[in-house]
């Protein structure tokens, strides 16, 4: 009997959320549609406005500080690595070996405690921070359907009390209800009104002790590295000294300009050769000044005589920097809009649904942001090359990834 009892009760408690929803969607119904009234509070509606706003501030503070994080992470592990190929091309008889191996573990120390600093003094920090909104969010959405069941209790003890015909039962058990609604309302409301507008006013010491306490971090992170880069400055000064004879001279480098990608430039023919007028290929040869045809034979200077050959390497057509389908072998099989590759030089781990995981390796295809005006600085759209060879379908693979994690390959 007494679990009978317990299942009539949870039933019955079934039946009266069913019920207060009906008659909910019932009274905004017929608000919308203008027939019953809708209590309006305007200041409030100005504090929820402040919350959103103030909720979507946090959360991309949250999302940037992480893509911060991440970065310190990978330029450490980059530092790590540098200082690694450091000690293991220095001789062992070489003078400073045992002075640059330290320089390279306090070096690994401290971007070990500049990133833990960071998360302690700044993402945590964050994390308590953003952790108040949900629990108020909620009671947002609470206040909103008490509203509502207040609304409709005033409605109903109000069209009892008009009707041509009363019943002063249903009129004192109408008016019993919307004291009752009225209270559970005002208590809820009361308690927002207090903590909205201090929640508001809270952003302002947070943004600051925030971005103070990173702001002190980098500096002292800073100003320490520069230490160990001079102590690191000196050890080698000493090695050249002792090894002063065998000074490696950087020779300088042919331009970009003159060589096209690729291409080595041959040696250049004697001077007065008629092989030695520079030979320019493009895709389309231009009707020349003063009527002269493609390919003829222009005067050159003295000092032309020894140029290298200049190749124009063609590339495929684009439109608003996006390759044009069809333009050039194997295009068809990229995703519509394709702009450019790149390879993943690290790790990422994906914050957020919208966001691509990456694998150091990883090829991703960029492309351009349906609405240009939602990508942030530093972010690109695009979908891994191995998602897209086996799916085909952009709306299951694209995703954001933050640049700086990728190196452009094509």
């Amino acid at each position: 009997m007494a679990e009978m009892g317990s299942k009539g009760v949870t039933a019955g408690k079934i039946a009266s959320n069913v019920q207060k929803k009906l008659t909910r969607a019932q009274e905004k119904v017929l608000q919308k549609l203008g027939k019953a009234d809708e209590t309006k509070d305007e200041q409030f509606e100005q504090c929820v406005q402040n919350f959103n706003k103030q909720l979507t501030e946090g959360t991309r503070l949250q999302k940037d500080l992480r893509t911060y994080l991440a970065s310190v992470k990978a330029m450490h592990e980059a530092s790590k690595k540098l200082n690694e190929c450091l000690q293991e091309v220095y001789e062992p008889d070489w003078p400073g070996r045992d002075e640059a191996n330290k320089i390279a573990e306090n070096s690994d120390l401290l971007w070990m405690d500049y990133h833990q600093k960071l998360v302690d003094q700044a993402l945590l920090t964050m994390d308590t921070y953003l952790g108040q909104f949900p629990d108020i969010k909620s009671r947002i959405a609470k206040r909103g359907r008490k509203l509502v069941d207040y609304d409709s209790a005033r409605h109903h003890f109000e069209s009892l009390q008009t009707a041509k015909k009363k019943d002063e039962a249903k009129i004192a058990k109408a008016e019993e209800e919307l004291i009752k609604a009225q209270k559970v309302f005002e208590e809820m409301n009361v308690d927002l009104q207090e903590e909205l507008p201090s929640l508001w006013n809270s952003r302002v010491g947070f943004y600051v002790n925030t971005f103070q306490s990173i702001a002190g971090l980098e500096e002292n992170f800073h100003k320490e590295m520069s230490k160990l880069n001079q102590n690191l400055n000196d050890v080698l000064v000493s090695l050249e000294k002792q090894h002063g004879s065998n000074t490696f001279t950087v020779k300088a480098q042919p331009s970009d300009d003159t060589l096209a990608k690729g291409n080595k430039s041959p040696s250049p023919p004697p001077d007065g050769s008629p092989a030695a007028t520079p030979e320019i290929r493009v895709n389309h040869e231009p009707e020349l000044a003063g009527g002269a045809t493609p390919g003829a034979t222009l005067p050159k200077s003295p000092s032309q005589s020894s140029l290298p050959a200049v190749v124009v390497e063609t590339f495929p057509a684009t439109v608003n920097g996006t390759v044009e389908a069809g333009s050039g072998t194997g295009r068809l099989d990229l995703p519509p809009g394709f702009m450019f590759k790149v390879q993943a030089q690290h790790d990422y781990t994906a914050t957020d649904t919208d966001e691509l995981q990456l694998k150091a390796g990883d090829v991703v295809l960029v492309i351009p942001f349906q609405n240009p005006e939602e990508q942030d600085e530093g972010w690109l759209m695009g979908v891994k090359e191995s998602d897209w060879n086996q799916h085909k379908e952009l709306e299951k693979c694209r995703g954001v990834f933050p640049e700086n994690f990728t190196e452009r390959v094509q």
